[in-house]
């Protein structure tokens, strides 16, 4: 078996990050540990994924300037993130009431609907139905 465990999402804050995506976009919080850094410095490992799924997202605090310089822009600006959901119109609704920012109107295109919206650090992600 062979499948995509985890992708990465630098983040400014790690509770600020979990709370985004487990209250909003109702995600599991998969882990949670105290962790080192590569030269010993304390962190976290923190896990989320949609409920059910395999594949969840590393939010990883930034570390230096360069890491935060990187925090909303890991993609240059593109959408990195594809968010499927059953119901498109009952978390399109749900979403913004939790005051996520949306970045253009929803529509209609032939594999469905689709608005794209940012995340807590300002990733661009398609909200797909």
């Amino acid at each position: 078996m062979v499948y995509l465990q985890l992708t990465a999402i630098i983040v400014e804050d790690y509770d600020e990050a979990i709370a985004f995506f487990t209250g909003v976009l109702g995600f599991e919080l998969a882990e949670d540990s105290p962790s080192l850094t590569n030269d010993g410095r304390p962190k976290r490992w923190v896990v989320v994924r949609p409920p059910g799924a395999q594949t969840g997202i590393l939010l990883a605090q930034a570390d230096g300037d360069d890491q935060r310089a990187a925090i909303g822009n890991q993609h240059a600006g593109r959408v990195g993130f594809f968010l499927r959901v059953d119901d498109f119109d009952a978390s399109y609704q749900q979403m913004r009431a939790a005051g996520v920012e949306f970045v253009t109107e929803p529509r209609t295109e032939p594999y469905g609907r689709v608005v794209v919206f940012r995340d807590i650090a300002g990733n661009r992600w398609d909200l797909l139905g």
